[in-house]
């Protein structure tokens, strides 16, 4: 009677977590996991509440805001699944996309070729100019082109294309890559740095956010690729899920993008 007790309670527990195991792999079908690093406005930061659609980052109080939440809203309602932010630092997206921690890079991400032997990309969904960003006021904020910046303290986010143009400026003394834009800014407002290379929206952002900033465009500025200034949704390598956003991406014309980027701008925090 004993044994046959035990081996009932076996059966019934082994059912149970078959149960549960089936339970679990649903829900993971039904949630899409974007890594951003919620630190680079207007396309991404982080704030204390969801207001303006900020969408709640995972294992945190805090919430993810701005032009790629928006997108990637966008394409978890159409793939009919819930979103969850997960925030990464820059040098680990590509990692934690790799590694099946995310199902995608949605963070102002250039597809860049060398990024292509790692992971697959979307069609674009957004492309920027190349800027400055300098202090207001300061020495370079009546610059011009880029041989006003001769000789100046130029740096850009580390592991980005943005760091490797800095080359083009004649006799610019190049400073070490930083790893984040909060960082850059606290740098450009107290005097380490004379200005950083960024994307015209993340400049306009900083302008807008803080008054000692300006952006600085130029009219015959850095050479770039197309691939360079253009950026991606990043995805699994042979991911079936490149198709299924592209056609997503299709459904968001030029004027609506135009829009979302404008209303980012609007509602970035002070702070950002």
């Amino acid at each position: 009677m004993k044994k046959r007790l035990s081996a009932l309670i076996l059966a019934v527990v082994t059912a149970t977590m078959t149960l549960t195991g089936c339970g679990t792999k649903a829900s993971s079908e039904n949630v899409f996991r974007v890594g951003m690093e919620a630190g680079y406005a207007p396309f991404n930061w982080t704030q204390l509440d969801d207001s303006n659609g900020a969408v709640k980052i995972e294992g945190s109080s805090e919430y993810a805001g701005g032009y790629d939440v928006e997108i990637a809203k966008k394409i978890a309602d159409s793939l009919g699944k819930e979103l969850v932010i997960v925030k990464t630092e820059w040098d680990g997206l590509v990692p934690s996309l790799t590694s099946g921690k995310i199902d995608a890079i949605i963070a102002g991400m250039s597809p860049t070729e060398e990024r292509k032997e790692t992971i697959d990309f979307s069609d674009v969904y957004y492309k920027s100019d190349l800027v400055m960003l300098v202090k207001n006021g300061g020495a370079y904020d009546n610059a011009t082109t880029l041989n006003d910046f001769s000789g100046a303290k130029i740096t850009a986010q580390l592991n980005t294309f943005h760091y490797s143009v800095i080359d083009q400026i004649p006799s610019v003394n190049k400073q070490p890559a930083m790893d984040n834009f909060p960082a850059m800014r606290v740098a450009l407002e107290s005097g380490v740095i004379d200005g950083y290379v960024t994307e015209r929206p993340e400049a306009l952002s900083a302008q807008m956010a803080n008054d000692n900033f300006k952006m600085i465009e130029f009219k015959d500025g850095f050479v770039t690729s197309e691939e360079d200034t253009a950026i991606a949704v990043g995805v699994q390598k042979g991911s079936e899920l490149k198709d299924k956003i592209n056609e997503i991406l299709k459904g968001i014309s030029e004027e609506e993008r135009l829009e979302i980027m404008d209303t980012a701008i609007k509602n970035q925090p002070a702070a950002q």
